[in-house]
Protein backbone atom coordinates (compact mmCIF):
# COMPACT_ATOMS: atom_id res chain seq x y z
CA UNK A 1 0.00 0.00 0.00
CA UNK A 2 1.26 3.62 -0.82
CA UNK A 3 2.52 5.96 1.74
CA UNK A 4 -0.35 8.55 0.47
CA UNK A 5 -2.92 5.70 0.91
CA UNK A 6 -1.97 5.10 4.90
CA UNK A 7 -2.05 8.85 5.11
CA UNK A 8 -5.41 9.10 4.01
CA UNK A 9 -6.81 6.00 5.75
CA UNK A 10 -5.29 7.28 9.21
CA UNK A 11 -7.01 10.87 8.46
CA UNK A 12 -10.31 8.94 7.76
CA UNK A 13 -9.72 8.42 11.28
CA UNK A 14 -8.79 11.40 12.62
CA UNK A 15 -5.41 10.73 12.85
CA UNK A 16 -3.29 12.95 11.69
CA UNK A 17 -0.08 10.64 11.88
CA UNK A 18 1.22 7.88 12.06
CA UNK A 19 2.80 6.31 15.20
CA UNK A 20 6.62 5.92 15.13
CA UNK A 21 6.97 3.43 17.68
CA UNK A 22 10.93 3.21 19.13
CA UNK A 23 13.28 0.70 17.98
CA UNK A 24 12.75 -2.73 20.08
CA UNK A 25 15.25 -3.19 23.03
CA UNK A 26 16.71 -6.35 21.64
CA UNK A 27 17.15 -5.00 18.45
CA UNK A 28 19.25 -2.00 20.02
CA UNK A 29 21.25 -4.92 22.40
CA UNK A 30 22.04 -7.07 18.95
CA UNK A 31 23.34 -3.60 17.41
CA UNK A 32 25.85 -2.95 19.95
CA UNK A 33 26.97 -6.22 20.25
CA UNK A 34 27.83 -6.26 16.45
CA UNK A 35 29.55 -3.16 17.41
CA UNK A 36 31.58 -4.56 20.20
CA UNK A 37 32.32 -8.01 17.97
CA UNK A 38 33.71 -5.46 15.06
CA UNK A 39 35.59 -3.07 17.57
CA UNK A 40 37.44 -6.14 19.24
CA UNK A 41 38.13 -7.64 15.59
CA UNK A 42 39.69 -3.88 14.74
CA UNK A 43 41.44 -3.61 17.86
CA UNK A 44 42.96 -6.96 17.66
CA UNK A 45 43.90 -6.52 14.20
CA UNK A 46 45.29 -2.84 13.83
CA UNK A 47 45.91 -1.98 17.49
CA UNK A 48 43.43 0.30 19.33
CA UNK A 49 45.22 3.65 18.76
CA UNK A 50 45.63 3.14 15.16
CA UNK A 51 42.10 2.19 14.39
CA UNK A 52 39.64 5.29 14.65
CA UNK A 53 35.58 5.49 15.48
CA UNK A 54 35.38 6.01 11.24
CA UNK A 55 36.96 2.35 10.71
CA UNK A 56 34.62 0.77 13.01
CA UNK A 57 31.49 2.84 11.30
CA UNK A 58 33.08 1.68 7.63
CA UNK A 59 33.22 -1.73 8.71
CA UNK A 60 29.93 -1.84 9.99
CA UNK A 61 28.64 -0.06 7.44
CA UNK A 62 27.52 3.03 9.43
CA UNK A 63 27.33 6.38 9.43
CA UNK A 64 29.89 7.73 11.82
CA UNK A 65 26.22 9.24 13.74
CA UNK A 66 24.84 6.02 13.78
CA UNK A 67 27.94 4.36 15.70
CA UNK A 68 27.76 8.11 17.80
CA UNK A 69 23.84 6.71 18.85
CA UNK A 70 25.14 3.59 20.74
CA UNK A 71 28.78 4.63 22.10
CA UNK A 72 29.39 8.00 23.04
CA UNK A 73 33.65 7.48 22.49
CA UNK A 74 36.30 4.94 21.36
CA UNK A 75 37.23 4.60 25.19
CA UNK A 76 33.69 3.70 26.06
CA UNK A 77 33.89 1.00 23.33
CA UNK A 78 37.20 -0.33 24.68
CA UNK A 79 35.69 -0.28 28.00
CA UNK A 80 32.35 -2.55 27.22
CA UNK A 81 35.09 -4.71 25.17
CA UNK A 82 37.00 -5.12 28.39
CA UNK A 83 33.88 -5.75 30.42
CA UNK A 84 32.76 -9.03 27.92
CA UNK A 85 35.93 -10.26 28.60
CA UNK A 86 35.28 -10.45 32.23
CA UNK A 87 31.72 -11.84 31.93
CA UNK A 88 33.32 -14.33 29.57
CA UNK A 89 36.00 -15.24 32.26
CA UNK A 90 33.39 -15.35 35.08
CA UNK A 91 31.20 -17.89 32.80
CA UNK A 92 33.30 -19.71 31.76
CA UNK A 93 35.92 -20.43 33.66
CA UNK A 94 34.66 -19.21 37.46
CA UNK A 95 31.29 -19.92 37.76
CA UNK A 96 32.01 -23.80 36.64
CA UNK A 97 35.14 -24.11 38.82
CA UNK A 98 33.40 -23.10 41.78
CA UNK A 99 31.56 -25.87 42.11
CA UNK A 100 34.29 -28.88 42.41
CA UNK A 101 34.84 -29.73 46.03
CA UNK A 102 38.94 -30.66 46.32
CA UNK A 103 40.78 -27.52 45.65
CA UNK A 104 43.16 -29.32 43.58
CA UNK A 105 40.77 -30.61 41.03
CA UNK A 106 39.56 -26.79 41.27
CA UNK A 107 42.87 -25.07 40.09
CA UNK A 108 43.65 -28.07 37.66
CA UNK A 109 39.95 -26.97 35.76
CA UNK A 110 40.49 -23.36 36.51
CA UNK A 111 43.68 -23.57 34.81
CA UNK A 112 42.69 -25.78 31.59
CA UNK A 113 39.65 -23.22 31.23
CA UNK A 114 41.59 -20.04 31.43
CA UNK A 115 43.61 -21.37 28.52
CA UNK A 116 40.69 -22.47 26.47
CA UNK A 117 39.13 -19.39 26.54
CA UNK A 118 42.43 -17.45 25.91
CA UNK A 119 42.99 -19.59 22.69
CA UNK A 120 39.51 -19.33 21.64
CA UNK A 121 39.25 -17.73 18.02
CA UNK A 122 36.05 -16.42 18.81
CA UNK A 123 36.47 -14.53 21.92
CA UNK A 124 38.75 -11.43 20.66
CA UNK A 125 37.57 -9.59 23.71
CA UNK A 126 39.54 -11.11 25.51
CA UNK A 127 42.61 -10.99 23.15
CA UNK A 128 42.03 -7.18 23.04
CA UNK A 129 41.72 -7.48 27.21
CA UNK A 130 45.28 -8.75 27.62
CA UNK A 131 46.99 -6.77 24.84
CA UNK A 132 45.33 -2.90 24.69
CA UNK A 133 47.55 -0.61 27.61
CA UNK A 134 45.51 2.37 26.78
CA UNK A 135 44.75 4.12 29.58
CA UNK A 136 40.98 4.30 30.06
CA UNK A 137 39.53 7.06 31.98
CA UNK A 138 40.08 6.80 35.60
CA UNK A 139 36.27 6.44 36.70
CA UNK A 140 36.06 3.43 33.83
CA UNK A 141 39.74 2.20 34.41
CA UNK A 142 38.47 1.44 37.97
CA UNK A 143 35.59 -0.88 37.07
CA UNK A 144 37.74 -2.73 35.17
CA UNK A 145 40.43 -3.02 37.46
CA UNK A 146 38.17 -3.57 40.11
CA UNK A 147 36.86 -6.86 38.00
CA UNK A 148 40.58 -7.70 37.20
CA UNK A 149 41.65 -7.81 40.76
CA UNK A 150 38.53 -10.04 42.37
CA UNK A 151 39.85 -12.83 39.83
CA UNK A 152 43.29 -12.61 41.21
CA UNK A 153 42.37 -12.42 44.44
CA UNK A 154 40.12 -16.12 43.58
CA UNK A 155 42.85 -17.39 41.83
CA UNK A 156 45.21 -16.81 44.86
CA UNK A 157 43.05 -17.72 47.69
CA UNK A 158 42.82 -20.98 45.49
CA UNK A 159 46.68 -21.92 45.05
CA UNK A 160 47.03 -20.84 48.80
CA UNK A 161 44.34 -24.56 49.74
CA UNK A 162 45.99 -25.92 47.43
CA UNK A 163 49.36 -25.15 49.00
CA UNK A 164 47.97 -26.22 52.42
CA UNK A 165 46.02 -29.56 51.22
CA UNK A 166 50.16 -30.46 49.34
CA UNK A 167 51.50 -29.13 52.39
CA UNK A 168 54.01 -27.54 50.06
CA UNK A 169 57.63 -26.35 51.37
CA UNK A 170 58.87 -23.89 48.80
CA UNK A 171 59.28 -20.69 49.95
CA UNK A 172 56.60 -19.20 46.81
CA UNK A 173 53.73 -17.44 48.15
CA UNK A 174 50.15 -17.69 47.24
CA UNK A 175 50.30 -14.36 45.82
CA UNK A 176 53.25 -14.80 43.85
CA UNK A 177 51.99 -18.09 42.41
CA UNK A 178 49.11 -16.76 41.39
CA UNK A 179 50.32 -13.77 39.28
CA UNK A 180 53.32 -16.37 37.94
CA UNK A 181 50.30 -18.85 36.47
CA UNK A 182 48.10 -16.10 35.69
CA UNK A 183 51.40 -14.41 33.85
CA UNK A 184 51.96 -17.21 31.87
CA UNK A 185 48.60 -18.41 30.95
CA UNK A 186 47.52 -14.67 29.79
CA UNK A 187 51.40 -14.11 27.52
CA UNK A 188 49.84 -17.41 25.39
CA UNK A 189 47.97 -14.96 23.08
CA UNK A 190 51.44 -13.36 21.96
CA UNK A 191 53.12 -16.67 20.60
CA UNK A 192 50.58 -19.23 19.97
CA UNK A 193 49.74 -20.58 16.30
CA UNK A 194 46.67 -22.21 15.27
CA UNK A 195 48.73 -24.43 12.95
CA UNK A 196 51.97 -24.90 15.70
CA UNK A 197 52.82 -28.35 17.15
CA UNK A 198 51.02 -26.69 20.62
CA UNK A 199 47.57 -26.69 20.53
CA UNK A 200 45.20 -26.94 23.73
CA UNK A 201 45.18 -30.64 23.98
CA UNK A 202 49.07 -31.07 25.44
CA UNK A 203 49.42 -27.55 26.27
CA UNK A 204 46.91 -27.78 29.13
CA UNK A 205 48.78 -30.76 30.60
CA UNK A 206 52.14 -29.33 29.71
CA UNK A 207 51.91 -26.20 31.47
CA UNK A 208 49.41 -27.73 34.58
CA UNK A 209 52.29 -29.95 35.27
CA UNK A 210 54.76 -27.25 35.40
CA UNK A 211 52.67 -25.14 37.44
CA UNK A 212 52.47 -28.35 39.90
CA UNK A 213 55.30 -29.70 39.64
CA UNK A 214 57.51 -26.43 39.84
CA UNK A 215 55.65 -23.99 42.02
CA UNK A 216 53.73 -25.86 44.03
CA UNK A 217 55.85 -28.71 44.37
Amino acid sequence: MRAIEIRDRFAMLGVTRVPCHPMPRDTLVDSRQEILRTAARLFQQRGYDATSMNDVAAALKLSKGGLYHHFQSKDEILFEIMNHAMEITEERVLAPVRGIADPEERLRSLIRRHIEVVLSPRDREITVMLHENHPLPPALRKRINARKKDYVHFVEGLVAEVHRARQAKGGITPRAAAFALLGMINWIYQWYKPEGELQASNLIPQFTDLFFGGILA
